[in-house]
């Protein structure tokens, strides 16, 4: 008899249903708080957030100032839960993301935040959470629960309440549109699990991740889920850093996994992966425009901005596999629990 999938292993293939509910049943706060961004034409914008949640607002990050033209700065919380110090914040808006809305300092960051003058807008998967509570206005994620400790449907759905607000912000058609069709796209995902790099991966301990841009926050996700899951160290780089140094690391094998997406900084991705190849990295890269590197298989979304989401569900189909490759119980991962509270 075969054994059950791992929780993580549900949860992953769960996202595109998800997506597809906070679509349906979000619609009314993703368009309220659209309608607040609008109104408060904010000349920049903040996030406040840790672990998978960060790796989601650099995501967003590139997406408002890519389309918006907005500046995105990420806030430490420990200004004010620790140092209680005060930020001077009329005239911004705060995106507040967290899966469980449970942790001290990010709802103490956001109060700063509201104190401050900001906008302040939570994304989280509990509409009844103390950060619920302290924000203007709340965007429940519609994930469902969520049991396996890594994060993977609240990071998507996450990222995608993000995105559906900045495409109603612009009222981008094209945008809206792609954002219609996406849960087909990661149903798709979920089904490519790279075999070609478990196998490369078998008796490594470390490897790069890359990307740049949009694909640059699938990467630290992608590296901390490496470490989270299966006891991997990763480190992430953007593809423009890795020359600048960490590239002396490479030797003959060693292990680079390149996030490249259908946008404007995939032939650099690209470029950069062959160069590393060339160097002795067995490396893999989501693009066909590699010669050197190894092209893996992706879905394409139809968006640019949203190719990256699609990448990272395949890339969480993955790390799961590689986790039970390694006789590693990826729902619990050592040392960690579900909701981290940190003050």
């Amino acid at each position: 008899m075969s054994e059950a999938p791992s929780l993580m292993r549900q949860e992953i293939e769960e996202i595109p249903e998800a997506v597809e509910r906070l679509l349906r049943d979000g619609g009314d706060d993703l368009r309220a708080a659209a309608e607040a961004l609008r109104k408060a034409d904010p000349a920049y914008v903040c996030t406040v957030a840790r672990g998978s949640s960060d790796h989601a607002c650099t995501y967003l990050k590139y997406g408002y100032e890519i389309l918006l033209g907005l500046p995105v700065a990420s806030l430490g919380p420990s200004v004010a839960s620790v140092y209680r110090a005060p930020l001077r914040l009329g005239g911004s808006a705060c995106l507040s993301v967290s899966q469980s809305g449970r942790s001290p300092d990010i709802t103490a960051m956001t109060k700063a935040a509201r104190d401050g003058g900001a906008l302040t807008v939570a994304i989280t998967n509990d509409a009844a959470s103390p950060l619920a509570d302290t924000a203007d206005l709340t965007v429940p994620i519609h994930a469902g629960p969520e049991l396996s400790v890594a994060a993977t449907k609240t990071f998507v759905t996450s990222a995608v309440a993000g995105l559906a607000i900045l495409a109603e912000v612009k009222g981008d058609a094209a945008l809206l549109a792609a954002l219609r069709e996406l849960p087909s796209a990661l149903s798709a995902a979920v089904e490519i699990d790279w075999p070609e790099i478990r196998e490369a991966l078998s008796g490594q301990d470390s490897l790069y991740t890359l990307g740049r841009g949009p694909g640059f926050a699938m990467s630290g996700e992608a590296a901390l889920k490496f470490k989270e899951t299966c006891r991997i160290h990763a480190e992430s780089y953007s593809s423009a850093e890795v020359l600048h140094g960490p590239v002396s690391i490479v030797e003959a094998g060693f292990p680079v996994l390149c996030f490249a997406a259908g946008d404007a900084a995939e032939e650099a991705v690209s470029g950069i992966a062959d160069e590393i190849a060339a160097k002795g990295g067995r490396v893999f890269v989501t693009s066909d425009q590699a010669k050197a590197a190894q092209r893996v298989a992706h879905v394409r979304t139809g968006h640019w901005l949203m190719d990256p989401l699609a990448l990272i569900v395949s890339f969480y189909a993955f790390v799961e596999r590689v986790a039970a490759e390694r006789g590693i119980d990826p729902d619990v991962p050592r040392h960690l629990r579900k909701v981290t509270e940190t003050v």
